[in-house]
């Protein structure tokens, strides 16, 4: 595509340019010529967003195939002058002058290639040969969307650094020292770096079919870290500054335990009312397992459950695509979508394109607005300390702890696979131990000082 010279070869090398829209603006570039650039580069890093990868001149190559053919030339001037200017920015070289011929598309077209969506799973089937051979393999796995793309990321940084040979050259020893490189100069964590092998194993050995052998590289420490752990009166606090539906799933969150993708994957017959049971399905590990129903939440939820009938029959009037199951569930009833009992217990209020299929339906409440809802809450109560949904969970195991319930029974109640995982509580108990004082406490009263001493 010629899309900025000799550069073009390094089409997986991910390019950061937070810094453009100040660039632009200090250009002498006409007005006009500016705000064309800006909408095109608005709608390229959204493109980018949705697909979950970073700028790159492959996805640069897959976004312009979207964009209609009248609109083409323009998108293609302004991400030219994107690239050429973080290239310059970056080597400390002057920002080249947008091309003044960018905005000659009609105004309907480029307000209808902005709101495509991201091309749908059976047509994104990558740049690059290992990159195709990648995602066949990832789905005929049957490996989840988010599993993709983060595979994929991990895939498209590891080729980036072997350039200019090919993925399909690697070995183990090149998998070892990305692995090292990651945790020696990056100080990733050693979740990241085991996610990185997961990743990178199976690119080679699934994708690939190359032999990885045993690998030897410098592992991540693993650092133990104490939960953050919410007071009682802090989460009534917290509660109160929340209403509606995010307050009844924070609640939700903290009195069954759950983790936040297993409360936005809850469905309706999850729910048992009958028996106080929520059940989980594939959570962390796959694994399934039932947790409580909070009595006091019981009413609310039913009420809340009646309201989605609406929800759900108006959807059903507007024959709406039904809502996403699992890819071995969907082909084996392939109506069970449209059904009720198959319905999130918490929609979205908007409908959304699905990147697997490109079918227009309804989804669960994206996770980054309840944890947005979750930030500010806390900002607004005044709680000191750093609060996410996972602080909730934190709370349910230490508050049950502290109320005297086994230790065993809790780790059944979070689906922790180990005891050792659940211990981790009883450091941050109110009474850690055996009820043992702090000896200034159990000492004779001290004195406060006064101002002669």
């Amino acid at each position: 595509m010629g899309f900025v010279g000799k550069e073009s070869a390094r089409e997986d090398t991910p390019i950061s340019f937070p810094d453009w829209h100040s660039a632009l603006e200090a250009t002498s570039a006409p007005p006009e010529t500016r705000d064309a650039h800006r909408r095109e580069i608005i709608a390229f890093l959204r493109f980018c967003r949705q697909r979950r990868a970073p700028a790159t001149i492959g996805l640069v190559r897959q976004y312009l195939g979207e964009v209609p053919r009248r609109c083409e030339s323009d998108a293609r001037t302004a991400l030219r002058w994107f690239f050429q200017a973080a290239r310059a920015t970056a080597s400390g070289l002057p920002v080249p002058k947008p091309v003044a011929n960018a905005g000659t598309g009609s105004a309907q077209h480029r307000a209808t290639h902005h709101a495509a969506p991201p091309p749908p799973a059976a047509k994104d089937l990558g740049g690059a040969d290992w990159e195709r051979d990648l995602i066949v393999a990832l789905r005929r796995k049957g490996f989840l969307w988010r599993t993709e793309q983060t595979y994929r990321r991990w895939a498209t940084q590891f080729a980036a650094g072997l350039r200019p040979r090919s993925p399909y050259s690697a070995n183990g020893d090149d998998v070892a020292a990305f692995l090292t490189k990651i945790a020696v100069e990056q100080r990733a964590g050693a979740a990241t770096q085991k996610q990185a092998l997961n990743a990178l194993v199976f690119l080679l050995q699934e994708a690939l079919h190359r032999d990885v052998g045993q690998l030897d590289f410098e592992r991540a420490r693993a650092r133990r870290r104490m939960p953050t752990v919410l007071s009682r009166e802090e989460c009534g606090r917290l509660f109160a500054q929340m209403s509606g539906t995010s307050r009844l799933m924070a609640e939700l969150m903290y009195g069954a335990g759950l983790r936040l993708m297993e409360l936005l994957r809850l469905r309706i017959h999850h729910v048992d009312f009958a028996r106080d049971q929520l059940k989980v399905y594939a959570g962390k590990g796959d694994r399934d397992r039932i947790t409580m129903l909070p009595q006091a939440l019981q009413a609310r939820l039913m009420a809340h459950v009646e309201r989605l009938r609406t929800l759900h029959a108006g959807d059903r009037a507007a024959k709406l695509a039904g809502v996403w199951l699992p890819e071995g569930l969907a082909r084996k009833y392939q109506r069970a979508g449209e059904q009720w009992e198959w319905q999130w217990l918490f929609p979205s209020r908007e409908l959304s394109l699905d990147p697997s299929s490109g079918l227009k339906r309804r989804h669960h409440v994206l996770d980054g607005t309840f944890q947005n809802a979750i930030r500010l809450a806390a900002r607004t109560a005044g709680i000191n300390k750093r609060v996410t949904p996972h602080v909730l969970r934190h709370s349910f195991a230490t508050h049950l702890l502290e109320a005297g319930s086994d230790i065993r029974t809790v780790q059944e109640l979070l689906g922790h696979t180990s005891v050792e995982t659940t211990q981790i509580y009883t450091h941050v108990m109110t009474r850690p131990g055996l009820g043992v004082r702090s000896p200034l406490d159990a000492a004779a009263p001290i004195r406060p000082p006064t101002a002669d001493s």
